[in-house]
C-alpha cells in the first residue's frame, strides 16, 4: 500500500479531496525532512517501501500535526520525538558520515 494511503488510513481519512490529500502529503514530506535533519539516512527514509519504524514515525508525525483541536496532539508529538531520537541514535538508521 502506498505510504500516502497508509497515512490517510492512520488518520481515519477516506476522502480524496485534493486539499486534504495535499495536506497529508505535506505532512509526510515534512516528517521525512525532519527525520533527515535529525540525522536519519535519507536513502532509508525514501525507500519505495520504508520499514515499519520509519512508517510509524511518519504516521505519528501526521497524527500530531493534522487538523485543529486534536486533544491527543501533544501525546502524538511526544511519541514522534521519541521515535525520531531512537532513529537518529541507532547506527543502522544514521546517515553515512555519522554512522557508528
Amino acid at each position: 500500500m502506498p505510504l500516502l494511503d497508509e497515512v490517510k488510513a492512520a488518520l481515519r481519512l477516506t476522502t480524496d479531496d485534493p486539499g486534504i490529500v495535499g495536506e497529508v502529503q505535506e505532512l509526510i514530506d515534512s516528517a521525512k525532512i525532519d527525520l533527515i535533519q535529525a540525522g536519519v539516512d535519507e536513502t532509508i527514509i525514501n525507500q519505495t517501501e520504508p520499514d515499519a519504524i520509519i512508517k510509524r514515525a511518519i504516521k505519528t508525525y501526521a497524527k500530531a500535526n493534522f487538523g485543529y483541536d486534536n486533544p491527543e496532539a501533544d501525546r502524538f508529538h511526544d511519541a514522534y520525538v521519541m521515535l525520531k531520537q531512537h532513529l537518529s541514535l541507532y547506527g543502522d538508521y544514521r546517515s553515512g558520515t555519522d554512522a557508528v
